[in-house]
């Protein structure tokens, strides 16, 4: 298999009390899994593919001479794959602060405090399921944004940085439908910031 599910860098129960060991334990080894294996099946469909990364199939996914029905499945669930990889890495149970991300946060946003302050508005009022977004665009600026179900910023050109699923499988568990207080348990487990 070319894609593989990256390792937890963290056992089920590191997130707790902020994310339970049963969402997480769902939410990795079912839905993400599944989304790889699904992407995976789309992918070995085309030999040309076999010699890309799953970002540079999601990065060029304009470019790919692939049926319609195809398309949408790797961008669905490419996407999927690579917003859970990222969603997992930005999490855990010990601090890990990167400064010059930081750093960079205060310029472009004012503070750390407005960044988290827009960035959790843009979860609260996300409308359905999906993403919101810290990228950096090629200019170099960072910018936050929401994208439906399992877009990607790659599709957009953009450096995915640090991603909160609001999707109600990655929280309603624990938290039901009060998607707010699962936003804010989320910061808690973030690592970088």
């Amino acid at each position: 298999m070319k894609f593989e599910l990256p390792k937890l860098p963290y056992s089920f129960e590191a997130l707790e009390p902020h994310l339970d060991a049963q969402t997480v334990e769902i939410h990795y080894s079912k839905h993400h899994q599944t989304y790889l294996n699904n992407f995976q099946a789309v992918v070995d469909k085309y030999p040309e593919l076999a010699e890309m990364t799953a970002e540079e199939i999601l990065t060029n996914l304009e470019k790919l001479n692939v049926d319609d029905a195809d398309w949408t499945k790797l961008k669905n669930m490419g996407g999927g794959y690579l917003n859970h990889n990222l969603y997992w890495q930005t999490m855990g149970p010990n601090k890990e602060i990167d400064e010059k991300l930081v750093e960079k946060i205060i310029t472009d946003f004012g503070s750390v405090e407005k960044f988290k302050e827009d960035f959790t508005n843009l979860a609260t009022t996300l409308f359905g399921s999906g993403w919101v977004w810290l990228v950096e665009e090629p200019n170099g600026k960072l910018n936050i944004y929401q994208l439906p179900n399992q877009d990607s910023p790659l599709t957009l050109g953009h450096k995915p940085i640090l991603a909160l699923d609001v999707w109600e499988h990655a929280y309603y568990l624990k938290y039901q439908n009060k998607r707010a207080d699962y936003i804010n348990a989320w910061w808690q487990a973030v690592k970088i910031i």
